[in-house]
């Protein structure tokens, strides 16, 4: 049996402020989630990652501006502030905090295997330098801070490129970890790929992207947009040759916009020959039909910066209103806590020592199922479910009976191995403790 709940399915993702938005963004991260943010029973969650810009740009000036224009972008593609959590990263102080917890359970070995440290620890490696020459402590710890923005407001989805599943396989693992030494706290995320659009290629064919500089700015004037696409590497076919669609980057671009039909047209045009030049019309009128209604909101955003931050500013009064709770509820966890609380007489403080601790436990069997279990102070199992389907059937199961306390065992019974009589009451009193505890909803 499964358990149905109506809780909604959280997406989050986010955009580095250290330039200008490129059509990679827009198909890549932009498009997809405006898309997300409309589907019923999703809660969608979008951040300017002014902290990650710092990893790599050291110039104030450009970070700002380029916040500016990242959530112009946003706000003109469709984004709807009212309907989603849509925020700075740097405006929210627990993320920052939640990085240097997650800091202390991140396994160093897992941290060298990322991609970015190893690509510069090979590029060194190649030109007979230290391996770690110019490689900072926040590149090195970026997927700590990444898996800081995800597990903040337990997403549930991350819509990123296949380039980008490491970063999540790591917060998993992170969030593992940190739930294994103190308790069922994380929700384990979950990559959301659109394989037609997770990388698109630039100019020369490598991916898009700023470190490249190889994009194509996603509001240029129609003019300069003509000009940039006109500008992307081709072969020399001659017009009348068959030109191969695979590993070209002006047939992935022109994927990525067109619908199926639009797409196999422009397929038969290349086995027929097609000019490269009558190609990059093609791409041109596509793409600026699409952007072109657009085009004219983004101006007058970027043109109105006050605006902008009236509405960033009251997206973190809404991003706060989950995370100062549960970085409270965090804090408690792993023993920042206040010493008053140790007070009283010594019966009450073993009481209360014990609740504070219980904890669930999810974890997988080799049947394939997902399970969870409610353990005391002393790693007695008080609840022990049956099995789901899936992490999030499991995950949605304990966060109830997190919400609703004893209450919930009742409606849960179905899910649960059943229980002796003293092991209900004193499940029902641990469940009533973990309810009493602020927690994101």
């Amino acid at each position: 049996m499964t358990f149905s709940t109506s809780a909604p399915t959280r997406f989050l993702t986010g955009i580095t402020t250290t330039g200008t938005p490129h059509l990679g963004n827009y198909v890549g991260s932009v498009r997809p989630s405006v898309r997300f943010s409309r589907e019923a029973n999703v809660q969608s969650f979008y951040f300017l990652a002014d902290y990650h810009a710092l990893i790599k740009c050291d110039e104030p000036a450009r970070i700002q501006r380029s916040t500016l224009e990242i959530a112009a972008t946003w706000l003109a593609c469709g984004l709807d502030p009212e309907r989603v959590v849509f925020y700075r990263q740097s405006d929210i102080p627990e993320i920052p905090e939640l990085t240097w917890l997650l800091t202390c359970v991140a396994a160093k070995g897992m941290l060298n295997r990322a991609h970015a440290y190893k690509a510069s620890v090979d590029k060194n490696l190649a030109a007979g330098n230290d391996p770690d020459a110019d490689v900072s402590a926040g590149l090195f710890m970026y997927p700590v801070l990444m898996a800081a923005d995800i597990l903040m407001f337990n997403a549930h989805k991350v819509p990123v490129g296949r380039d980008q599943i490491q970063h999540i396989e790591m917060a998993r693992d992170i969030a593992q970890r940190f739930n294994h030494l103190y308790g069922e706290h994380f929700t384990l995320p979950e990559a959301e790929i659109d394989d037609a659009v997770a990388t698109l290629p630039g100019l020369d064919g490598r991916k898009m992207s700023k470190s490249y500089g190889n994009t194509i700015a996603l509001f240029a004037p129609r003019e300069q947009l003509q000009k940039q696409i006109a500008s992307i590497v081709t072969d020399s076919r001659a017009p009348g040759e068959p030109k191969p669609t695979e590993g070209s980057a002006l047939f992935q671009i022109y994927q990525a916009f067109a619908q199926a039909q639009e797409t196999e047209s422009l397929r038969q045009s290349f086995t027929e020959g097609i000019a490269w030049g009558d190609a990059k019309q093609l791409l041109f009128e596509r793409i600026d039909r699409e952007i072109a209604p657009m085009r004219e909101r983004h101006e007058a955003l970027v043109n109105d910066p006050t605006q902008i931050e009236r509405i960033l500013t009251a997206g973190a009064a809404k991003a706060r209103d989950l995370s100062k709770p549960f970085g409270d509820r965090l804090r408690e966890a792993v023993g920042l806590r206040r010493l008053s609380a140790l007070a009283g007489p010594a019966g009450s403080v073993a009481k209360t020592a014990k609740v504070a601790r219980a904890a669930f436990k999810q974890y997988r069997e080799r049947d394939g199922l997902f399970y969870f279990k409610l353990l005391d102070a002393k790693g007695r199992v008080l609840l022990q479910s049956l099995g789901f389907a899936s992490p999030q059937e499991a995950g949605q199961a304990v966060a109830r009976l997190q919400a609703e306390g004893g209450a919930a065992l009742l409606p849960l019974a179905a899910l649960i191995e059943p229980l002796a009589a003293q092991a209900a009451r004193d499940a029902a009193e641990a469940l009533d403790s973990l309810a009493a505890a602020p927690v994101p909803t």
